[in-house]
C-alpha cells in the first residue's frame, strides 16, 4: 500500500527541484542583441523560483516507469515553460491585474504590458522548440507528446478553462466548477504525466489510460488547495496578493462549498489521488517521489 502519515509537512523531492533549476537555468531563447531586453523579461519570470511541480512531476512520473528522469528533462523544461507563460498572462491587467507574483513585481510591472505580453508569447513558442529539438523520443511519440501538450493547453483546455473563468460560462454547480478547474488547471498537471508517457512509445502509452484517473485528479486537489490558500494565506507566504479570487468575483471552491467543504473536498479529493496511483503504481519504492508530490500538493501552505 501506499499510505503515509501525511500529518506532518510532508517530505518534497527537492533533488528534482534542483535538477529542473538547473537545467532551466541553461536556456537561452535569442543571441540578437536587439531582444535582449524580451529575453531578458522571459527569464526574470521563469526563473523566480517556485516549486517547480509540473515538471517535478514529469521527472518522478519517468522514476515511476523505470526510466532515468534526466530523460524527460527537455519536456518536463517546455511544460514549465509553459506554465511560465500562463502566469505572466494571467497577472495582465486585462486578466487578474497582479502586480506580485513569486514575491516581486510582475513581468509587466517590471517590464510594461507590450514587452510581457510577447515575453510569454514567446515562451509558449519556445516550449514547442525545445521539445521537438531536444528532447529524445521516437518521432511518432515526440509527435504524440507535442499534440497532448497543445490540447492541454489550447481551447480545449488551459485557454479554453481560462475563459470559461472570464466569461461566467461554466455550468453552475459542482460539475461546472470541476470542469471548469479541468481545463484550466488540471490540464498541464495532468499533461505533465501523460506527456511523459507518450514519449516512452507504445508500450508506455497503453498505461495512459491507467495514470488518467491520477493525473486528472491531482489537477483538481491543486485546484481546491489553490482556492483555500488565497482565503487563509498571507501576501508573505504565497509570494502574490491574497484574496483575489473573492476581489474578481470568480467561482472557487470556496466561494461554492465555504472554507470547510472545499477543506472536506481537498481531503477526499487527495484521498482518490493516493487510490488512483496506488492502483497504477503498487511499489512504494518506485512511487516515492509521486507519493511526494501528491501529499505536498495537498498540504502546500504556498
Amino acid at each position: 500500500m501506499l499510505r503515509t502519515a501525511a500529518t506532518r509537512s510532508p517530505a518534497y523531492p527537492e533533488h528534482l527541484r534542483a535538477e529542473v533549476e538547473r537545467y532551466l537555468e541553461s536556456l537561452r531563447f535569442s543571441g540578437d542583441p536587439a531582444c535582449a531586453r524580451l529575453e531578458e523579461a522571459m527569464r526574470y519570470s521563469l526563473l523566480a523560483g517556485g516549486k517547480r511541480i509540473r515538471p517535478v512531476l514529469a521527472l518522478a512520473t519517468a522514476r515511476a516507469l523505470g526510466r532515468r528522469p534526466g530523460s524527460v528533462l527537455p519536456l518536463a523544461g517546455a511544460i514549465e515553460l509553459i506554465h511560465t507563460y500562463s502566469l505572466i498572462h494571467d497577472d495582465l491587467p486585462a486578466m487578474d491585474d497582479d502586480e506580485l507574483r513569486r514575491g516581486r513585481p510582475t513581468c509587466h510591472r517590471a517590464f510594461g504590458e507590450e514587452v510581457a505580453i510577447l515575453a510569454g508569447d514567446g515562451l509558449y513558442a519556445e516550449a514547442f522548440k525545445l521539445l521537438l529539438s531536444e528532447q529524445r523520443a521516437e518521432p511518432e511519440a515526440l509527435l504524440a507528446a507535442a499534440c497532448e501538450l497543445a490540447s492541454a493547453t489550447g481551447v480545449q483546455g488551459m485557454v479554453g478553462g481560462q475563459y470559461l473563468d472570464v466569461a461566467a460560462t461554466a455550468p453552475p454547480g459542482p460539475a461546472g466548477l470541476r470542469r471548469l478547474h479541468e481545463l484550466k488547471t488540471g490540464g498541464l498537471i495532468a499533461a505533465s504525466v501523460n506527456c511523459v508517457l507518450l514519449v516512452g512509445g507504445d508500450p508506455e502509452r497503453e498505461r495512459m489510460a491507467l495514470f488518467r484517473p491520477f493525473a486528472s485528479e491531482l489537477g483538481v486537489l491543486f485546484q481546491i488547495v489553490d482556492d483555500i490558500l488565497d482565503v487563509t494565506g498571507s501576501q508573505e507566504t504565497l509570494g502574490k496578493r491574497q484574496g483575489s479570487d473573492e476581489r474578481l468575483g470568480k467561482r472557487t471552491y470556496v466561494s461554492e462549498f465555504g472554507l470547510d467543504g472545499a477543506r472536506k473536498l481537498a481531503a477526499q479529493s487527495h484521498e482518490r489521488a493516493r487510490d488512483a496511483l496506488t492502483a497504477v503504481v503498487p511499489s512504494t519504492q518506485q512511487a516515492t517521489e509521486l507519493i511526494q508530490i501528491t501529499d505536498f500538493i495537498a498540504t502546500r501552505s504556498y
